[in-house]
C-alpha cells in the first residue's frame, strides 16, 4: 500500500542535551488509522511537532505525499491537519471567524458549505457566532478539531484528542474519524486511552525513549503477543494435577479447586487446547462447574513492551 508519510532517520536533540528522537523510521499508509503509543516523554509530541513544522529536526528526512517538509514546507503543511494536546485558540474570536481564518491560512479558497459541514459534524453549528471564550472546555476542543479540518487535510494528527473530554465528544470524534478514514484521510493518533487505539487503529507503533520499538498490524500484534488466561473451576478438590492430563503447563490453585493455563493469541485465533482439556477432564471423571477466560488487552501488551525496553 502507498505511503503518504515517510520518516527517515529522524533525530532531535534539544539545546539542553536531551535526546528526544534517535533515528526514527516510519512509513504511514494512505487512508489508515495509525496509533503511536508511548509513555510520557517517549518522543511522540516531538515527532508530531517536526512533521507539522513546529519543531526543527536535528537530522533526518520527512516526506508528506511526495513533498519534503524542509524543501517544500508550504505544500507539505497544506496536506496536514493537527489537533494539539493544548487548547491554543484566540478566545476573542467567534467560532466561525476562527475556522474561516484557519482555512485561509493554508491558501484555501472560501468554502462556507465545507465549514458548515465540519461545524455540524462537531455539534458546533449553533455556536458558530459565539466567542470562543464563552465556550466550555469540551466545546473549545471541538473548535480545535474544526480548525484542523477547515482546510481539508489529507493527513490528520490527533495528539491526545480525548484527554479530559466528555463521553459525548469522544463518541462524536470517533464517529467523525471513521467517516474521514472512509473518505481517504489518513489518521495518526496518540492517546493514553489505549483501549481507543485497540478499537480504532489499523496499525500500532510503540515509541519509548526516542526509539520505535515496534510497528505492526494490530491484529497480527494481538495474535503474536496476546494471551488468554483460562480458569476451570472444579467441583471437587484435587490434591495434584494428574499425570498426562494436558500437553502444556497447567497450574492448580492452592486450595486444589481450580485449574489454569495460558493460550497465546486473540480469542478468534486460539487453537483447540481448551476443548481437548475439557474432553480429557470428562474422560478422567474430573467434574467442573465453570470455565472462565480473560484475554490480554493492547494495554497489557503495551505495558509489557515498554517495560522490556527500559
Amino acid at each position: 500500500m502507498e505511503s503518504v508519510l515517510t520518516i527517515q532517520k529522524l533525530t532531535k536533540t534539544y539545546d539542553n542535551g536531551f535526546v528526544a528522537l534517535k533515528g526514527v523510521d516510519l512509513a504511514i499508509r494512505r487512508g489508515e488509522i495509525f496509533a503511536l503509543l508511548g509513555p510520557n516523554g517517549a518522543g511522540k509530541t516531538t515527532l508530531i511537532g517536526i512533521v507539522c513544522g513546529l519543531v526543527r529536526a536535528s537530522s533526518g528526512k520527512v516526506t508528506v505525499d511526495g513533498f519534503d517538509i524542509a524543501e517544500n514546507y508550504r505544500a507539505a503543511r497544506r496536506k496536514i491537519g493537527l489537533v494539539p494536546q493544548e487548547l491554543s485558540v484566540n478566545v476573542f474570536e467567534t467560532v466561525w471567524d476562527s475556522v474561516t481564518f484557519s482555512r485561509g491560512l493554508f491558501g484555501k479558497a472560501s468554502d462556507p458549505a465545507h465549514l458548515e459541514k465540519v461545524l455540524r459534524a462537531l455539534s458546533l453549528w449553533d455556536k458558530k457566532d459565539s466567542a470562543i471564550r464563552a465556550l466550555s472546555g469540551g466545546m473549545k476542543r471541538r473548535v480545535l478539531i474544526a480548525k484542523a479540518l477547515a482546510h481539508e487535510p489529507e493527513i490528520l494528527f490527533l495528539d491526545e484528542p480525548t484527554a479530559g473530554v466528555d463521553v459525548e465528544l469522544r463518541r462524536d470524534m470517533w464517529a467523525m474519524v471513521r467517516n474521514l478514514r472512509e473518505n481517504g484521510v489518513t489518521i495518526i493518533l496518540t492517546t493514553h486511552y489505549i483501549e481507543e487505539a485497540e478499537d480504532m487503529a489499523d496499525r500500532i507503533a510503540v515509541i519509548n525513549k526516542g526509539d520505535i520499538i515496534l510497528v505492526e498490524d494490530k491484529h497480527k500484534l494481538m495474535r503474536r503477543l496476546g494471551q488468554t488466561r483460562v480458569r476451570i473451576a472444579l467441583t471437587a478438590k484435587l490434591e495434584k494435577i494428574p499425570d498426562g492430563l494436558f500437553d502444556r503447563p497447567l497450574t492448580l490453585s492452592p486450595d486444589g479447586t481450580c485449574l489454569a493455563f495460558t493460550q497465546m493469541g486473540e480469542s478468534d485465533a486460539r487453537d483447540d487446547s481448551l476443548a481437548r482439556l475439557l474432553k480429557t477432564l470428562v474422560a478422567r471423571g474430573i467434574d467442573f462447574s465453570s470455565v472462565q477466560s480473560t484475554q490480554s488487552s493492547l494495554e497489557d501488551i503495551f505495558i509489557d513492551l515498554v517495560g522490556k525496553s527500559r
